[in-house]
């Protein structure tokens, strides 16, 4: 798990935490290899934390802003060294921008910043003096996002390192500290619940990091039937090949049929709430690895194709962190697994496959295969009679060509359910774009000798993928989220490093946070 698992976000001595101001001098209760402090454009502020620590520093805040070599930019940063001054080896300055520009996504952002420049210091443990009222957030808010920003921003995945790991570097304490007694255990709570969800966020792209001979389907299954062995309120349950058949779920079996390693179905439900509540179903297209069957795709980025479980990924995260939350709400978590290979038996372009809803699909493309898992899953969601279905995917390239590397495209039926996922999305800083479904779509849809063609071409292909979707679903509220560009980044962004993001997983989590206040 790397980071994580030795990361104590705040010492259990609180004594430990707290800073003492006096006369405008910084008392620390111990000595610090590093203090992040984060600083608007503009002035340096008058009170607080901050002139506090460079009058113990020696004034050297002071003097690198006077002479212009450090101005507060976004993400720009600092080093000064105050030669052991109260406690403090060295002081990292953060930039945080113009203060009208300033959000929590920023905070995210800036923290991250301000670890992975202590980690390039080789530093192991990073102490944040943070001042919700400078920043304009309320503690809760400024705690999580920072200690969000500084935990995400700090992961690597080197599970499969094994030359020179003593060279790694890794920070193992992060430490916030605050001069109010009364809020300790405000920011507290607030950064344990953070850890919790990064902590969920880990789980995810280390799974998705992983390589497919190492996360196979049965692998993925293992990992679900582990998080419910931690977690009293988790069930998961693995229905094998056989009992697919007995489902009639011959859409998900025609895909897996190209390949030795044996399906898995996997369902994780956790109960939060009372029987009587209905569930909201989470769905993940996980394929472990998928070649584009008989329809192959090119071999260039083909190894990155191990990362077409991420919605499954992100649907085992979510539930993870909404155990260990104790969110009060039923979920229904189902990730339909396989890989796509070109075997002897594989799906061949041309055949027809009875899906468990009964409606038959005519196989344009063999690489349009994570809509035919999907569609076994989504029918099957209808048996919980669920107060939502949401599914996630890296389902097409089409949605990478629309909205660039970065954003979840959002298709659906229901507008309150996308109205609480837009609002998911503003908090976490998970962006995504709505889609048109329109009418004109669902006939794009249909074949000439079969129900439905999984397969309509290039045009508008991440709303045509949407609309075959539709025709699974049931009467329930629906939405469906496009992660292909999100899931994996080539280069690293602010909080979400290069590789696996673990999208999905924050905003699934606070929309289910949300999920009682927003109806």
């Amino acid at each position: 798990m790397g980071i994580i698992d030795r990361l104590f976000l705040l010492h259990t001595r609180e004594e430990e935490l707290q800073v003492k101001v006096e006369n405008d001098l910084l008392y620390l209760k111990k000595s610090r290899e590093a203090v992040a402090i984060f600083l608007f454009e503009g002035k340096l502020p008058g009170e607080g934390m901050v002139p506090a620590i460079d009058k113990a520093a020696g004034g050297l805040i002071r003097q690198i802003w006077k002479e212009k070599d450090f101005e507060g930019k976004l993400h720009q940063t600092a080093v000064l060294y105050p030669r052991g001054a109260a406690g403090i080896r060295r002081v990292i300055l953060i930039g945080l921008g113009k203060r009208p520009d300033f959000s929590a996504d920023k905070m995210r952002s800036a923290s991250a910043k301000a670890g992975q420049t202590a980690r390039s210091l080789k530093v192991k443990s990073l102490a944040v003096a943070l001042d919700a009222g400078e920043l304009g957030l309320s503690w809760e808010i400024a705690t999580e996002a920072n200690v969000e920003g500084t935990i995400l921003g700090l992961y690597q995945f080197t599970d499969f390192k094994t030359l020179e790991r003593e060279t790694i570097s890794e920070v193992d304490l992060l430490c916030i500290l605050i001069h109010d007694n009364k809020i300790i255990p405000l920011v507290k709570k607030a950064a344990e619940k953070a850890e919790k969800i990064c902590r969920a966020v880990y789980l995810t792209r280390n799974m998705v990091s992983a390589p497919a001979n190492e996360m196979t389907p049965t692998i993925l299954a293992r990992e679900a039937l582990n998080i419910a062995k931690d977690h009293k309120k988790i069930k998961a349950t693995i229905l094998d090949a056989a009992d697919m058949k007995r489902l009639g779920m011959n859409a998900l079996l025609g895909v897996a049929r190209g390949s030795e390693e044996p399906p898995k179905f996997i369902i994780i439900e956790y109960r939060g709430a009372g029987k009587e509540q209905p569930p909201v179903v989470l769905v993940g297209k996980a394929l472990t690895f998928d070649s584009g069957g008989i329809s192959l795709k090119p071999a260039e980025k083909m190894d990155e194709m191990k990362t077409d479980m991420a919605g499954g990924a992100a649907v085992i995260g979510a539930v993870s962190a909404a155990a260990d939350l104790q969110l009060p709400v039923n979920i229904v978590g189902l990730i339909p697994a396989t890989e796509n290979l070109p075997g002897g038996r594989a799906l061949k372009p041309g055949d027809i496959l009875k899906s468990m809803s009964g409606k038959t699909i005519e196989v344009i493309n063999t690489d349009a295969e994570g809509r035919l898992i999907l569609a076994d899953a989504l029918a099957y969601a209808g048996l919980f009679k669920p107060a939502a279905i949401i599914d996630i995917a890296t389902l097409t390239g089409a949605c990478i060509v629309a909205l660039g590397d970065h954003v979840m495209g959002m298709l659906g039926t229901d507008e309150n359910l996308k109205t609480k996922i837009k609002k998911a999305s503003e908090q976490t800083g998970e962006l995504l774009w709505e889609l048109p479904l329109w009418e004109n779509y669902q006939d794009l849809v249909k074949s000439d000798i079969a129900d439905y063609k999984n397969s309509t071409g290039r045009p508008g292909g991440a709303i045509t993928a949407a609309a075959f979707l539709s025709k699974f679903v049931g009467p329930y509220p629906w939405v469906h989220l496009d992660i292909a560009g999100p899931a994996w980044l080539t280069k690293d962004q602010a909080y979400n490093p290069k590789g696996a993001s673990g999208a999905g997983v924050r905003l699934f989590v606070k929309l289910l946070t949300n999920w009682s206040d927003v109806d």
